[in-house]
This record gives structure tokens, sequence and C-alpha cells, in this order.
């Protein structure tokens, strides 16, 4: 949904402009933030159901370029036209939506989740600076580049530029500049530029192949996907969703939390990861948690970050 590039059907695009044959289809996914990650339960139910063999499944968005829009005219002459950024938030709501569960903004909801679970100010930014840390290290020691196909730009006038790392992360970020940082949301509020994810561009994609069309092309497994699962929340507490959809996701795969060597968990804000964690019974810190950084500080392109 980006100025200069937006489609329907950004699966489909995708494939055509990446020279696939014109007989491959493509389905685009909208789960918002989960959008990346239910497009691989997708092609793994598809393979499971054997409606295919081998497919590519990802995520992209561009929120440095999301539009603005405006609604039409509801009568003739009239001039009650809203325009709404569509970069992040709720835009053409339904009334009914409205009354019965509330607009709350996505940093509201994340004061909501703090507020509920009495998460502290200090105890976010912390968490922030170790996504900071984290990534920095993960940065500097060329892990993040195992998984990076580089971007090359050309401008009008001709200069090349390649992007090889992500830009959001700030390395530099210290404890006292994360606690100078206004809470802009909410009178005595918690949530701030620091300990949320910024506003970001990116594209991810994964082959999703069944044991026998691997082996036939000479793929090695990186991964096996074991179980998948979803679970709706209050919409006020969004950010809390992870925590029934993970616990349903153990129950069916017969596993605990503690089976998990590594565990990746979207840092949309400080103040929902921490709740995820602490109604997980994971402490703020653990260190097989993100490793290697998470939102925070790598960005959160909404629609890629699943994948």
């Amino acid at each position: 949904n980006q100025a200069g590039e937006d489609n329907r059907n950004v699966a489909r695009m995708a494939t055509l402009l990446a020279g696939l044959p014109q007989s491959v289809s493509g389905t685009t996914i909208n789960r918002l933030c989960g959008s990346g990650l239910d497009a691989l339960g997708f092609a793994a139910r598809a393979i499971k159901a054997g409606d295919g063999d081998l497919l590519i499944a990802g995520g992209v968005e561009s929120m440095s370029r999301a539009p603005f829009v405006m609604g039409k005219a509801t009568s003739a002459f009239s001039r009650q036209a809203e325009m709404f950024d569509t970069t992040i938030g709720w835009r053409f709501v339904n009334p009914l939506m409205a009354q019965q569960f509330g607009t709350d903004s996505m940093p509201e909801t994340a004061e909501n989740v703090a507020e509920l679970l009495k998460i502290s100010r200090e105890d976010q930014d912390s968490f922030a600076l170790r996504s900071q840390q984290r990534t920095a290290k993960a940065q500097s020691s060329g892990i993040l580049a195992e998984e990076i196909v580089p971007v090359v730009l050309k401008n009008k006038k001709g200069v090349v530029t390649e992007i090889q790392h992500d830009e959001h992360l700030r390395p530099e970020t210290t404890l006292e500049q994360l606690r100078g940082l206004k809470a802009p949301f909410r009178a005595n509020g918690v949530i701030t530029a620091g300990n949320a994810s910024g506003v970001n561009d990116g594209a991810a994609a994964l082959i999703i192949a069944s044991e026998q069309m691997a082996a036939a092309q000479g793929l090695t497994p990186r991964a096996r996907i074991v179980a998948m699962a979803t679970a709706g929340v209050e919409p006020r507490l969004m950010g809390l969703g992870p925590v029934p959809a993970t616990r349903r996701v153990l129950e069916r795969a017969g596993l605990s939390i503690h089976d998990m060597d590594v565990i990746e968990l979207n840092e949309a804000f400080a103040a929902q990861a921490l709740g995820v964690l602490r109604e997980l019974g994971l402490p703020d810190d653990a260190p097989h948690v993100n490793p290697n950084g998470g939102a925070i500080a790598l960005g959160h392109p909404l629609g890629m970050s699943g994948a």
C-alpha cells in the first residue's frame, strides 16, 4: 500500500517482476503485522493438503511511502472529506466497530498493556536498549548479513547505491537518552519513540517445500514446520495476541515454552513484548528470545516481519 508501486495483489506483481513464469500464480494475504507469518502457514497448509510441492512465501511493506487517502464525497458538494495517513492505524472506521470496541491507536494499545500488567517505563527502556545492543552485535559480527540480499538503487543522476544492512539500528543508544524521550500518546504515558519499533521498509521471502521436493531439487532444509496456531484477543490489548496463540501451538506440538532453544518475538513495542514474556513465564532478558535483536532496533515493516 505505497505510492509508486501499489498493487491489489502484490504477490502476483512480485512473481512477474522477479521473472517467474506467468503460469506461476500469486496470492496476497493480509493479517496486518501477522501477514508474513500467515503466508508461511498458508504455504505449509497447501503442501500438506497436496495443493503444491514448493511455494515461495514472505511479506513486504513500504511504510515510508504509504500514501494519504481520502474517501469519496457522500453527497453533492460535500465538504466533509477526511484525509487519513495509511502508514499505520485506523482509517474509514466502521461506526459499529468504533462503538463496540473503540479505535485505540497502536501506541495506545501498548499503553493499555503496560497499564494492565504494570510494566514500568524503566523496564521498557531497558528492554529497548538490549534490543539495540543485541542487534548491533549481530550486525557487526556478520550474522545479519547471512540473511540479507543487498538492494541496489540508482538515482536520477545515475549514481548507484548498494544497501547492504538495515538502516534503522541506533547502536549508540544509551539508557539516559531513552529516559529523556517524551511519551506523547497519553498523560503520564510510558510509550516513546525509543521503546517502540519504527516506520520501515522491508521484504522477506522463504522457500517452503515438501521433504520430497526439497530432496529432488537438492535443497537442504533449514527448519521444519511442526505446528501453527492463531488466536484473537481484546482489540485494545492487541499486543498480547502471541500469548494465547503460543499456548495453543505448543499444545498442538506437544511441547512447552521451556523446550524452545530460540524464540523470535516481534517487538512492536517494548511494553507488548514484555507483556508476552511475562505472561508466558519468561524473564525480561531471556538470552534465547531475540538473541540477534528485534524490531525496536531493526524496525517493523508490518507485512514483512512475520516472515
